[in-house]
C-alpha cells in the first residue's frame, strides 16, 4: 500500500506528538490522521501476540500496512504517557498513614507493549513532556515525579484544550514541584509551627474541651497563608472563606489574625456582654479582619459563621462573594476570592455540595472560581471512608464542572503549598473552580473527648506513632542544612510565650465580647427589638415619581418585536395605571422594585422561574420574539438608579436560599429576594431556615434582610401545592428574629417591600404570597394607596358597622376573599372580617383595639389550613385572649390538603360554613 510508505521515513517525533493530540482530543486531529490512528488502535486491540501491530482500515476490514517497529514503540510510549496523565493519580504516595488501595491495570510497562529491554532506548515521545528525546527510563522517572509522587492530579477529563495544555505545561516545567528559597522554606516551617503549637497549647490549657483540632492536617495553615499572600500579589482584594469546625480556631488565629485572647475568653465560657444575645460555640463564630500581607498589600478577610450542619456555609460564602463582586468589583470579579474548606465525609455525603458546584458557571451565581480545600481525615466521625462514599475520591463531585483536582500528602508541606499556588494560578487564569484534597489524618476522635480506637484501632495505632507535619518538615530542613536542631524549639517557645500572655490578658476580662461579622458593610444599621419592629416606617413615594416608573415599565421598545400576548399584557398594565387606576399584584411588585431602584437600592431576585413567575404574573424579563434577547424594563428607568438583577435559578432550594442569604448578608442596601416555585418547596432549604434565617442574629449578631416569597393558598391543587407550611415559620418566631406576613392587597405588598429597605435595621421577611389572587378582580389598589399609604399590619373590615357586628372574624391571606364572597352571598352585615397582614411580630395592640371597637360576643380565628397547621397555634401562643376565640379550620391532618379536588372543596366549604354558623362545627366527627 504505497499511500503509507512514508511511515518508514517520517520523523517519529512528529507522529508521537500527533498521536498524543489524538489521544487527548480525537476531533482536534485532521480527519485522515484521525482515521489512521483509529486504525492503529483497532489493530493494537486485534494484535495476535506476535509483537507486530498492524494498521487496519476499520471500515473495510482490509489490512493496510504493518506499522514499523520504531514507530509502533513511539506510539506505545505515548500511550504510557497518556496513562500517567489519566491514571497516575491512582498510584501516588499521598496517604501519610496507610497503604493506598490497589488499582488495575497498573502502569507497568508490559501493559503498554513495552519491556525492560526498552528502558535504555531513546524515544522522541519525550518531547511531549518537555524532556526532549530521552531514554524510556528517564521518561518514566519524569512521569513518576509529576504524577505519582506526593501530588496526584486529575485533569484529563477537562474538555477545554487550552486548560488541559496549561496544566501539562505547568507540571512538565517543574515536575509538579516548586523549588522554594531558604526564606520561603523557613516561612513554611514557621506557619507549621504555629499550627502545631496552637493546638498543643489548647490541649494542655483546656483539657478535654471540644476544639476540633487540626492535628494531622496542620499543613492547611501554610497552604492558606501561601494562598492569601500569592493572591494578594495577583490583585485579590478580598477573601471570603467558609469552613466547618475542624481547624477553625487555628485558622482564625494564624491566618485571619483573631486575637488568641478572644478565643481563650470563649474557651473559659464567660457570659456575653449583651443580655439579648445568646451567642454560639467558639468554633462556629465568624470573623472579619483587615490586614496587610507580608508584602504590604492591604486585604479584607472574612470567614463566615457556620452551624454544625456541614457544607451549609459553602452556599453562604458564594452569595457573600457575589454580592461583593456586584457592588465593588464588576469590572474584575477575580479580585474577590471564595475559599471553601471541606471535610472528606461532608463533601462526599452532603448533596448541597453538588448544588453549589452546579452554580459555578451560571450567570446568576458564578463567582469567578472557588478554591475548594478538603481537610481529608479519611474518616467521618466513626465512619470509615469505604462506608462513606461509592466514588473513588471524596472530591469526585468536582468533575461535574470539569474542575482539576489535586490530591496531596498533607505531611509534605512543600507539596501542599505548591498545590495551593497551582490551584490559585488556574483560578486566576480561567475563572474556574479547583479542588485540593489534603490527605492527612485526625489525631484524636471526632472531638477531643472521643475515643477513636473503638472503631479504628489499627489506624489509630499507626497515627499514635506518626510524627506531626512540622517535625517531619523540620527534619527535612535540618538534613538540607537550612536550620539547626534548636530552630524549631526556639520557634515553639517564642510562639507559646505569646499565647501565655494572651491567656493571662483574657482572664482579666469578665465578659466575652463578640465582634459582628462584616461590620463595615453594616455601618449605619442598628439592631432592634420587637417594639421597634412595630414602629411605622415611612414608605410613601410621590405620584409623580411613580408615574415616571410606570411610563417605563408599561411600554415595550418600539424597535423590537414581541409576542402578541406580551404586548397585550404590557398594554393592560399601562391601562391599569393611566386609565383605570386599579393596579394588580404584579404592578404592586414591579413598582416597589422600581421605586427602590430610583432611591439607589439594588434589587436582586432569584428562584425557580422568577423572571416570568411560576404563575405567569411577573414578566420582569420579556424576550424579543425572533432573537430571544432579554429586555429588563426596570433597568431602563430615567436618570440614576440601582441595578435590577433577576435570575431563574437551577432546580435547587437549599443551595440557592443559602446563596441569596449570603448575598443579603454582604449587601444590606440590596433588596435580596428568593421566591419558591410553590411555598412548600422551601422545606428543601429547611437547614438554612433553621440555622441561619431564624437564628443568626441571636447566635452571631447577624442581621439579614433576605425576603422569602412563598406562594400559599388552598385552591384544590393537592397536598404539595397548597400550603407553604406557614406553621413552621411561625413556630420559629421569637422576640425580634424576623417578620412574617400574609398580605392581601397590591398596595400593602408595595409598602411591605419598601419597608424592608427603608428601615434602619434588617430582619428576614417571610411573605406568604398569593396564587389565585394574582388576577382576582378585587385584589387591586389605587395609585393613591401606593403613593401615600403605608404598610398596614391589620386591615379592618371596610364596611362593617360596630353596632351591627355580632361576630368578629380574624383571618389572613387569600382566605379573606373566600369569606368575603360568602358574607356577600349571605348578606351578613353582622359579621366583620379583619385581616391580619403581619403575623409576626403579632399586632396585638391593633387586635385589642378592634375587639374593643366591635364588642362582638363571638370572636373567631378562621383559617383554611388544618387545625394542626396554619397560624392557629401561633395565635394561641402570642395572643393571650385567643384562648376565648372560636377556631374555624379544617380538621387536623397529616397532609396539608386532600388530593381530590372535590374533597378539598367540600372541606374548604365546611370551614366557611362554620365561620358563619357556629352550629356547623366541622371538627365533630360523624359517627357511622
Amino acid at each position: 500500500m504505497d499511500k503509507y510508505s512514508f511511515l518508514n521515513a517520517a520523523n517519529t517525533a512528529f507522529f508521537a506528538d500527533l498521536y498524543d493530540q489524538y489521544l487527548q482530543s480525537p476531533d482536534s486531529v485532521e480527519p485522515s490522521w484521525r482515521a489512521f490512528f483509529q486504525g492503529f488502535d483497532f489493530g493494537l486491540e486485534s494484535a495476535d501476540g506476535s509483537g507486530e501491530t498492524i494498521y487496519i482500515e476499520k471500515d473495510s476490514g482490509d489490512t493496510a500496512v504493518a506499522v514499523p517497529e520504531n514507530l509502533q514503540k513511539e506510539f506505545q510510549v505515548v500511550r504510557l504517557i497518556d496513562a500517567y496523565r489519566t491514571r497516575g493519580h491512582l498510584f501516588t504516595k499521598t496517604n501519610p498513614v496507610r497503604e493506598r488501595r490497589k488499582y488495575h491495570p497498573s502502569l507497568a510497562l508490559e501493559n503498554f507493549g513495552l519491556s525492560q529491554g526498552d528502558l535504555n532506548t531513546v524515544f522522541n515521545a519525550g518531547e511531549i513532556i518537555g524532556v526532549g528525546p530521552n531514554t524510556l527510563s528517564n521518561i518514566i522517572v519524569h512521569l513518576e515525579q509529576i504524577y505519582c509522587d506526593a501530588i496526584g492530579i486529575e485533569y484529563m477529563y477537562i474538555r477545554n484544550p487550552e486548560e488541559r495544555q496549561w496544566i501539562q505545561d505547568r507540571v512538565n516545567f517543574n515536575t509538579n514541584r516548586t523549588k522554594f528559597s531558604t526564606d520561603q522554606k523557613k516561612h513554611i516551617l514557621k506557619k507549621l509551627n504555629q499550627a502545631v503549637s496552637f493546638e498543643s497549647f489548647l490541649h494542655t490549657k483546656y483539657v478535654g474541651q471540644k476544639r476540633f483540632s487540626l492535628e494531622g492536617g496542620e499543613s492547611l495553615i501554610p497552604a492558606l497563608d501561601a494562598l492569601v499572600e500569592k493572591a494578594a500579589g495577583m490583585g485579590v482584594k478580598e477573601f471570603v472563606m467558609g469552613m466547618a469546625h475542624r481547624g477553625r480556631l487555628s485558622t482564625l488565629t494564624n491566618i485571619f489574625g483573631k486575637s488568641p485572647k478572644d478565643i481563650f475568653s470563649e474557651f473559659d465560657g464567660k457570659d456575653y456582654e449583651e443580655a439579648v444575645f445568646d451567642g454560639d460555640v467558639k468554633y462556629h463564630l465568624g470573623w472579619t479582619s483587615k490586614r496587610k500581607t507580608d508584602s504590604g498589600k492591604a486585604i479584607n478577610m472574612n470567614i463566615a459563621p457556620n452551624p454544625s450542619h456541614l457544607e451549609t456555609v459553602g452556599a453562604v460564602v458564594e452569595g457573600i462573594t457575589r454580592a461583593k463582586q456586584d457592588k465593588y468589583y464588576k469590572d474584575n470579579i477575580s479580585q474577590v476570592l471564595p475559599i471553601v474548606v471541606h471535610g472528606d465525609a461532608a463533601i462526599a455525603g452532603q448533596g448541597l455540595v453538588y448544588e453549589i458546584v452546579q452554580m459555578a458557571q451560571l450567570d446568576g451565581y458564578k463567582t469567578g472560581g472557588t478554591i475548594h480545600i478538603v481537610v481529608n481525615n479519611q474518616i467521618g466521625f466513626t465512619t470509615n471512608y469505604l462506608d462513606a462514599r461509592s466514588s473513588t475520591y471524596c472530591t469526585d463531585v468536582g468533575k461535574v464542572t470539569l474542575s482539576p483536582v489535586l490530591h496531596v500528602n498533607a505531611d509534605d508541606a512543600e507539596a501542599v503549598v505548591h498545590a495551593t499556588n497551582f490551584a490559585l494560578d488556574f483560578r486566576m487564569n480561567f475563572g474556574r473552580d479547583v479542588f485540593i484534597d489534603l490527605l492527612g489524618y485526625r489525631k484524636y476522635g471526632h472531638n477531643e473527648g472521643d475515643e477513636p480506637r473503638f472503631t479504628q484501632p489499627k489506624l489509630y495505632k499507626a497515627i499514635a506513632k506518626h510524627k506531626n507535619p512540622r517535625d517531619i518538615y523540620a527534619a527535612k530542613l535540618i538534613s538540607e542544612g537550612i536550620i539547626n536542631h534548636d530552630h524549631v524549639s526556639d520557634l515553639e517557645k517564642e510562639y507559646k510565650a505569646s499565647l501565655e500572655e494572651e491567656l493571662e490578658d483574657s482572664r482579666k476580662q469578665e465578659k466575652t465580647v463578640i465582634t459582628p461579622f462584616m461590620q463595615d458593610e453594616w455601618a449605619g444599621f442598628t439592631r432592634v427589638q420587637e417594639d421597634e419592629m412595630m414602629e411605622v416606617v415611612d414608605t410613601t413615594y410621590s405620584k409623580e415619581a411613580l408615574t415616571e416608573i410606570a411610563e417605563v415599565i408599561t411600554k415595550l421598545p418600539s424597535d423590537k418585536k414581541f409576542l402578541r400576548k406580551i404586548e397585550r399584557l404590557i398594554d393592560q398594565r399601562h391601562k391599569m395605571f393611566f386609565e383605570k387606576d386599579q393596579l394588580d399584584w404584579a404592578m404592586g411588585e414591579l413598582l416597589a422594585y422600581g421605586s427602590l431602584l430610583k432611591e439607589g437600592y439594588d434589587v436582586r431576585m432569584s428562584g425557580q422561574d422568577v423572571e416570568r413567575g411560576t404563575f405567569s404574573h411577573r414578566h420582569a424579563v420579556v424576550k424579543v420574539e425572533d432573537s430571544e434577547e432579554e429586555v429588563l424594563l426596570l433597568n431602563n428607568l430615567k436618570g440614576e438608579q440601582g441595578d435590577f438583577y433577576i435570575y431563574n435559578s437551577l432546580l435547587s432550594e437549599y443551595g440557592v436560599v443559602g446563596f441569596d442569604y449570603g448575598y443579603a448578608m454582604a449587601s444590606p442596601k440590596s433588596l435580596a429576594i428568593w421566591e419558591a416555585q410553590f411555598g412548600d418547596f422551601s422545606n428543601g432549604a429547611q437547614i438554612m431556615i433553621d440555622q441561619y434565617i431564624s437564628s443568626a442574629e441571636d447566635k452571631w449578631k447577624l442581621q439579614n434582610g433576605l425576603v422569602m416569597l412563598l406562594p400559599h393558598g388552598y385552591e384544590g391543587q393537592g397536598a404539595e401545592h397548597s400550603s407553604a407550611r406557614m406553621e413552621r415559620y411561625l413556630q420559629l418566631c421569637a422576640k425580634d428574629n424576623m417578620f412574617v406576613a400574609d398580605v392581601t392587597t397590591p398596595a400593602n405588598m408595595f409598602h411591605l417591600l419598601r419597608r424592608q429597605m427603608k428601615a434602619t435595621y434588617r430582619k428576614p421577611l417571610i411573605i406568604f404570597t398569593p396564587k389565585s389572587l394574582l388576577r382576582h378582580p378585587k385584589v387591586v389598589s389605587s395609585v393613591e394607596e401606593f403613593a401615600n399609604g403605608s404598610f398596614q399590619t391589620v386591615i379592618d373590615d371596610p364596611v362593617a358597622k360596630a353596632k351591627d357586628t355580632k361576630t368578629l372574624v380574624f383571618c389572613t391571606g387569600k382566605f379573606y376573599y373566600d369569606l368575603l364572597e360568602e358574607k356577600e352571598k349571605l348578606d351578613r352585615n353582622d359579621v366583620a372580617l379583619v385581616r391580619l397582614e403581619q403575623l409576626f411580630p403579632l399586632p396585638a395592640k391593633e387586635m385589642d383595639t378592634l375587639i374593643k371597637k366591635y364588642k362582638a360576643t363571638d370572636v373567631v380565628w378562621a383559617q383554611e389550613e388544618p387545625r394542626n397547621m396554619g397560624a392557629l397555634s401561633h395565635i394561641l401562643m402570642h395572643y393571650d385572649d385567643a384562648s376565648s376565640f372560636r377556631f374555624a379550620s379544617r380538621r387536623p391532618y397529616g397532609a396539608p390538603a386532600a388530593g381530590s379536588a372535590t374533597r378539598s372543596k367540600r372541606r374548604h366549604q365546611e370551614v366557611i360554613d362554620f365561620v358563619f354558623d357556629k352550629t356547623k362545627d366541622n371538627q365533630r366527627r360523624k359517627r357511622k
